[in-house]
C-alpha cells in the first residue's frame, strides 16, 4: 500500500458513512415528495400560485441539498478517478443543483407576486439566510470554473484559491441546511393548523427537519475530516508536472 494512502480501516469507514449520507438525502427527497404529494396539493404551475410554491421545498432538496453536498463529496467519493473528469463532474453537478436553485426560486417569488394579495418578498429570516447561501453557492461556481477549468490559470493560483473555494464551499451548504430548517419551521407554523397537537403532517415535516441535520452533518464530517481526503494519483502528479513544465 501506498505510504500516502489511508488505512484500509479508515477508508472503510468512509464507505459506510458515505453510502449511509447517500441513502439519508435519498430518504429526504422521498420524504419531501410525499409531504407535498400527499399534505400540499402536488405540484402545479402560475396557474395555482399557492401550490406552484410546492416547487420550493423539493427543488430545494434537490438542487441546494442533495446535489449540493454531493457535489462537495465528489472528490472523496469517487477518490481513484482522474482528477480532470472529477473537477467537470463537480462542475456539472453544480450546474444542475444551480438549475433546480433558479426554478425553485422562480417558484416562490411567482406563487407570492400572482397571489391575492399578493405577499411580500425577502422579509423572512429562512429568505435572508436562503439568498445567502444562494449567493455564495452561485459566486464559488463562477470562480471555480475560472479557476480550475479555465485554461491559462496557474497553478500557484490554483493552489492559494483552493482553501477559500472549500471554506465558502462548505459555508454555503451549512446555510442551505440552516435555510431549509427555518424555511420548514415557517411552513409548519404558517399552514399546519393542527402542529401543536403533532399530526401526521408534523411529525413528518419534523422528520424531514432531523434528517437535513443528520445529512448536512455526515457531508460536513467526511469533507472536512483529513485522513478521508482524497490522495493525487500518479496521473495527476504527471499532468500537474507537465502543466507547469509546458508554461
Amino acid at each position: 500500500m501506498d505510504s500516502n494512502s489511508p488505512p484500509a480501516t479508515s477508508l472503510n469507514n468512509f464507505r459506510l458513512l458515505y453510502l449511509i449520507t447517500q441513502m439519508v438525502g435519498i430518504t429526504l427527497i422521498i420524504l419531501v415528495s410525499s409531504w407535498v404529494g400527499v399534505h400540499l396539493n402536488g405540484l402545479a404551475w402560475t396557474s395555482r400560485p399557492s401550490v406552484q410554491f410546492n416547487w420550493h421545498p423539493l427543488l430545494m432538496t434537490m438542487g441546494m441539498i442533495f446535489l449540493y453536498g454531493n457535489s462537495i463529496l465528489v472528490y472523496r467519493g469517487f477518490r481513484y478517478a482522474r482528477k480532470k473528469p472529477l473537477k467537470i463532474t463537480h462542475a456539472l453537478i453544480h450546474a444542475m443543483a444551480f438549475i433546480f436553485t433558479v426554478i425553485a426560486l422562480v417558484a416562490a417569488f411567482d406563487s407570492h407576486n400572482l397571489a391575492r394579495p399578493p405577499i411580500p418578498n425577502m422579509y423572512t429570516l429562512h429568505s435572508w439566510v436562503g439568498m445567502s447561501a444562494v449567493i455564495i453557492f452561485s459566486l464559488q461556481y463562477v470562480f471555480g470554473f475560472a479557476s480550475y477549468l479555465f485554461p491559462g490559470v496557474r497553478d500557484q493560483l490554483r493552489a492559494t484559491y483552493m482553501p477559500v473555494h472549500v471554506f465558502f464551499g462548505v459555508l454555503g451548504f451549512v446555510l442551505a441546511i440552516a435555510a431549509s430548517l427555518l424555511g420548514l419551521l415557517e411552513k409548519a407554523i404558517f399552514s399546519i393548523k393542527d402542529y401543536r397537537e403533532l399530526s401526521a403532517q408534523a411529525v413528518l415535516v419534523n422528520m424531514i427537519g432531523l434528517l437535513l441535520i443528520v445529512y448536512g452533518g455526515l457531508v460536513v464530517f467526511l469533507v472536512t475530516e483529513p485522513m478521508y481526503k482524497r490522495k493525487p494519483l500518479p496521473e495527476d502528479v504527471m499532468l500537474l508536472t507537465h502543466s507547469s513544465s509546458s508554461q
